[in-house]
């Protein structure tokens, strides 16, 4: 490389994340393959359209790439062709989400999520976000005992509130979801239900987590969580869900959010990206991959469970995925997020600070932080490794400045 200053910046990120333990829940490391298709020659080329319908030449091998892509989606979750339909051209989650909304859910309409203090994200219906800006979010959360969804009392609100769509999906919300139970709210109510798998994906792929796709209507993930692929998102949609046109014209679910992709929010695909992508799921296919999968959860019930006997609060009492939350103020007896945070990077542990269940103290500095074990589950390490991360996250948060 000859630009000597960014030759010199990756060259520290890399020695940086070689010298780490990487706890952030979103972040992993994907394979020498990955990397390869995203450095490829495949940045050079403008591909606007969709596979057969675009609007430059010399699409020959771009189509087959994401033909390709298209196929190894639905083959890795078990679906369809003819079932369900699946966007590879999304950019990442956030305006993959973006997408289904603005293709689904009237200006103005309500979007049931989760509170951001309760464990949802940004784009489900969030205030901050455009997705709070364009819709009406409608709030739920956790119960205030059990840390966990009250499925009765989550019904009660979405028949009284009729939203126009239901977000079943999380950022940090450490135990399972229950599709089943989200499909009989998201009838009582006549609501579309979208599955944002984003951080439990992988866990899917691997068969160590329940697959939302019996019950969902939309069901979006990115791929560089668990799914350990690059920074890129999919949108799967079921082909018998459609919506009239204002011609009167009924389209498919896939139809109109393939719209609200292209040309609705963005332009050409990013090819090198869909390739990598492609790349990913065929590895994310493999038996090594669900031992990987079975991993990621035995590490971090380990991580929270240790941290447990220490003395630490672990919001719902642990974990069913690949993420631990920590209440690390414990009303005050503890240390901020932040600063919990801060102290741990010191010492070559990264986390991120988050808000817990009725937090009390702010974003910027809240009373908690996330854990994730996925990351370093890819660089093999087990059980008793993650009970040493737990001693030495103790040691450190309990030590003097």
């Amino acid at each position: 490389m000859k630009d000597t200053q960014i030759k010199t910046l990756i060259a520290s990120e890399k020695k940086r994340q070689k010298s780490v333990i990487n706890l952030i829940a979103s972040e992993n490391y994907v394979s020498k393959d990955v990397l390869e298709a995203l450095g490829s020659e495949l940045t050079n080329k403008y591909a606007e359209g969709y596979p057969h319908k675009r609007y430059y030449g010399g699409q020959t091998f771009i189509d087959k790439i994401e033909d390709l892509t298209i196929e190894r989606a639905l083959k890795l979750f078990g679906l369809t062709k003819k079932e369900w339909h699946v966007n590879v051209q999304a950019l990442s989650g956030s305006p993959a989400n973006l997408a289904v909304y603005l293709s689904l859910v009237p200006q103005g309409g309500k979007i049931m999520g989760m509170s951001l203090s309760h464990g949802g994200h940004l784009t489900h219906g969030q205030k901050v976000s455009i997705t709070g800006k364009v819709w009406a979010q409608v709030p739920f959360g956790v119960d205030p005992v059990t840390e966990k969804i009250d499925y009765d009392a989550l019904k009660k609100l979405a028949i009284k509130e009729k939203p126009a769509l239901i977000v079943a999906g999380f950022t940090a919300y450490p135990s399972i979801v229950d599709f089943k139970k989200f499909r009989e709210i998201a009838d009582a109510c006549g609501a579309i239900l979208m599955v944002d798998m984003s951080h439990f994906a992988g866990l899917v792929a691997g068969k160590a987590y329940p697959s939302p796709f019996k019950y969902a209507d939309v069901v979006t993930t990115t791929v560089h969580k668990t799914l350990r692929g690059p920074r890129a998102a999919l949108i799967f949609s079921r082909n018998n869900k459609t919506k009239l046109d204002a011609k009167g014209k009924s389209l498919t679910f896939g139809e109109w959010i393939d719209k609200a992709v292209f040309p609705g929010l963005q332009g050409g695909p990013h090819m090198n990206q869909i390739a990598a992508v492609a790349i990913a799921l065929k590895e994310a296919a493999t038996p090594s991959f669900r031992t990987y999968a079975k991993q990621v959860i035995k590490n971090a019930d380990t991580l929270a469970k240790e941290l447990k006997k220490l003395g630490w609060r672990i919001v719902s009492g642990g974990t069913e995925s690949h993420l631990v939350l920590v209440d690390v103020w414990m009303n005050g007896k503890g240390i901020s997020g932040t600063e919990a945070s801060d102290r741990l990077e010191k010492v070559g542990i990264i986390v991120n600070k988050n808000t817990i269940p009725g937090e009390t103290r702010t974003a910027f500095d809240p009373s908690g932080i996330r854990l994730g074990s996925a990351a370093e589950t890819t660089r093999g390490k087990k059980e008793k490794d993650f009970k040493k991360i737990a001693e030495k996250i103790d040691k450190v948060l309990r030590s003097k400045k």
